[in-house]
């Protein structure tokens, strides 16, 4: 992998302020980590949220894929 990183954190991206939907944001984001992940096993993702609302979301998003 380039720049040899061993981990990344990703954030609920325009949520907030800009009203995109959490639901929406935790799918695209859970999906895009899991198809990179297939090819790049050596790497750690951290999803990093801000309100209780996105955590209960990745956690289902998470569990719902057996990662969690």
């Amino acid at each position: 992998m380039k720049n040899n990183l061993e981990s990344v954190a990703f954030c609920c991206v325009s949520t907030g302020e800009f009203r995109f939907p959490n639901e929406l944001a935790g799918q695209i984001a859970v999906n895009t980590v899991l198809k990179f992940l297939e090819t790049n096993k050596n790497i750690k993702v951290i999803f990093n949220v801000f309100k209780y609302e996105d955590k209960i979301i990745y956690e289902k998003l998470l569990n719902d894929n057996n990662i969690f």
